[in-house]
């Protein structure tokens, strides 16, 4: 061996999910996978380690849609570092997250100002769509993976935000006072329909009842006059009549009424009745 050799051999271990990059004098010598690896100390050192997990790197961007709001947009990039490339991602790149970050920038910069603010919302996966496939063609090159992105967060101004809520608020209650007016007029056509079906029965019960009192005194008088013998059908109109009088006036003495009573007043009372009850209007007497 020769005497001017100091160096030895030393062990360097890397970390699952890891290669590291090792250089002889400064020069790229070789990538070394995850495990114990001999290098040459001090002519050779481990000089980089780079995962090979999948990282993500949060941007926020500021920029304004087609109706001039200004809004921040949050894109999340999930990307990795490709085994096989590794020099590259190593040594291509001095910061590969601001290389990331500018080309979402510029993507974000060229399509949310081709959009309107609602459009804009609508069309984030068109966004992240468009991100992606700019940020795999060029990374590619640089021994970088982009795994996915993702449009986390649209948000405008907060003024912008306050005037969106109030016009969906005014939209929602015009709706919900339509429907109420609505229920109003179902609520008066349906009250307005059982009143009438009310009504209708209601003066089909009378008609009824007025029917079944016809009925009753036309049996009541051809009963009695078959019984008494030489009672006249106006003989037994008088009675009733005279039986009615007698219970309106009970029924009205009832309710604490004062009223002059005249038997005068009753006979009167029946010829009036008689007159307009048993006289059809040719004058003729209906029970003769």
């Amino acid at each position: 061996m020769d005497p001017l050799w100091t160096g030895c051999f030393c062990l360097q271990c890397i970390r699952e999910k890891e290669v590291g990059v090792v250089e002889d004098l400064g020069q790229f010598k070789r990538l070394v996978k995850e495990g114990p690896s001999c290098i040459v100390w001090p002519l050779q050192s481990v000089v980089g380690r780079l995962s090979l997990r999948v990282q993500q790197l949060d941007v926020l961007c500021e920029t304004k849609t087609k109706d001039n709001v200004f809004i921040q947009v949050g894109v999340a990039v999930q990307y990795r570092v490709v085994t096989e490339a590794a020099y590259d991602a190593w040594y291509r790149l001095t910061s590969p997250t601001s290389q990331i970050q500018a080309y979402v920038f510029d993507v974000i910069r060229s399509t949310v100002p081709r959009m309107e603010l609602d459009e804009a919302f609508e069309s984030k996966d068109d966004i992240a769509g468009a991100v992606l496939e700019q940020l795999q063609s060029v990374m590619k090159d640089y021994g970088y993976a982009i795994v996915n992105t993702l449009v986390t967060d649209l948000a405008p101004d907060s003024k912008v935000k306050a005037s969106m809520n109030e016009i969906n608020a005014a939209r929602r209650l015009k709706e919900a006072a339509s429907h109420q007016a609505e229920a109003d007029k179902v609520r008066q056509v349906k009250n307005a329909e059982a009143e009438a079906e009310a009504r209708y029965l209601s003066g089909m019960g009378v008609a009824r009842q007025r029917m079944a009192i016809v009925q009753g005194l036309q049996s009541s008088v051809a009963e009695f006059s078959q019984e008494v013998e030489g009672a006249t059908p106006k003989d037994v109109m008088d009675i009733l009549l005279l039986s009615q009088y007698f219970d309106t006036l009970s029924t009205v003495g009832a309710n604490s009424l004062i009223l002059e009573h005249d038997p005068a007043t009753v006979a009167k009372l029946q010829r009036q009745v008689g007159v307009s009850f048993l006289r059809d209007g040719s004058g003729k007497d209906l029970l003769s």
